[in-house]
């Protein structure tokens, strides 16, 4: 076991956050979990609420946080359309004040911060895989542009804490993940084609579903996370953590179909706004300097959110 840290998880009720609580505290560190349960459950973290070293505060990063930590993941932000354009407002105000109040955090405690941003900074890409150097093709006025630009701009407020201040900084580009504890109704496609397929319903795709994907499955993403915070004080990122497999979305619906046993079938809807039509990750770079790659295979993925899905529909 390492040394103890006192880390916080903003968001850390959500998906991803609650498998970054589970880990940070089987690694032995006492954890501080703030959610304001916009999109994050307590049924996430019910394992965790018994934990010696665990603690769970009601809080919204648009307001100050005053703690001592040693480390911070800020995870805290709705990630799905249908939940980021919910309230586009609050969503770029949780990216920007959310981003504004952890750093001020972090500068006071000299804690080590990591952001999770997205692959959405990417926006519809002219560059295909997505290299860290590629600065993105954003629609800022679109119906996306709450999240994507919130993104962007918690990236900027990131480097310049850290060239300002010296702010120890971690910056990770997140790209589509998947896995237990997705949220039903987040309008993700994963996690929307195996709640179709289980209920026998059309599965939806969006043009003629020849858009492509990669698809993450969430231990992989944590140990990616685990491994940008714990790495030399030179890699601030960014850094593109998901998996460079690529398949069309019309493929994954295919898959899931088989995989479920269901009786389902495609059916054809229009085009969402700026919606990207290539996304797959160039990890060269978390290859060199975290040593990481993807390890779960698609199909073991899916069986595990599968079964997922199935106890708790």
């Amino acid at each position: 076991m390492s040394a103890r840290k006192k880390v916080l998880v903003t968001g850390g009720a959500g998906f991803v956050g609650s498998h970054l609580c589970d880990r940070l505290i089987e690694d032995g560190h006492d954890v501080l979990c703030v959610d304001n349960f916009f999109t994050g459950s307590r049924d996430n973290i019910i394992g965790l609420l018994d934990k010696p070293h665990f603690e769970l505060m009601r809080h919204d990063v648009t307001f100050p946080l005053y703690v001592e930590v040693d480390e911070i993941f800020n995870l805290a932000c709705p990630a799905s359309p249908v939940h980021y354009q919910s309230d586009p407002v609050q969503t770029t105000k949780t990216s920007v004040h959310g981003a504004i109040n952890m750093l001020g955090l972090a500068k006071r405690t000299k804690a080590k911060i990591l952001q999770a941003s997205t692959s959405e900074v990417y926006g519809d890409p002219e560059v295909h895989p997505q290299t860290e150097d590629y600065r993105g093709n954003v629609n800022p006025i679109g119906p996306r542009g709450c999240y994507d630009e919130g993104k962007r701009c918690a990236e900027t407020l990131f480097f310049d804490y850290h060239r300002q201040y010296g702010t120890n900084i971690r910056v990770a580009r997140i790209f589509n993940t998947y896995g237990p504890r997705m949220h039903p109704n987040d309008g993700r496609v994963v996690s929307n084609f195996i709640v179709q397929a289980l209920r026998g319903k059309p599965l939806t795709l969006y043009g003629d579903g020849g858009q492509t994907r990669s698809f993450c499955y969430v231990s992989d993403l944590i140990e990616g996370l685990i491994g940008l915070m714990g790495a030399t004080d030179e890699v601030t990122g960014p850094v593109n953590l998901g998996n460079p497999t690529e398949l069309t979305i019309r493929e994954l619906a295919e898959k899931i179909i088989d995989m479920t046993g269901s009786e389902s079938e495609l059916e054809e809807h229009p085009l969402p706004g700026d919606d990207p039509m290539q996304r797959c990750p160039d990890i060269g770079l978390a290859k060199s300097a975290l040593g990481w790659e993807p390890q779960v295979a698609l199909e073991d993925g899916l069986e595990k959110t599968i079964r997922y899905f199935k106890e708790t529909l």
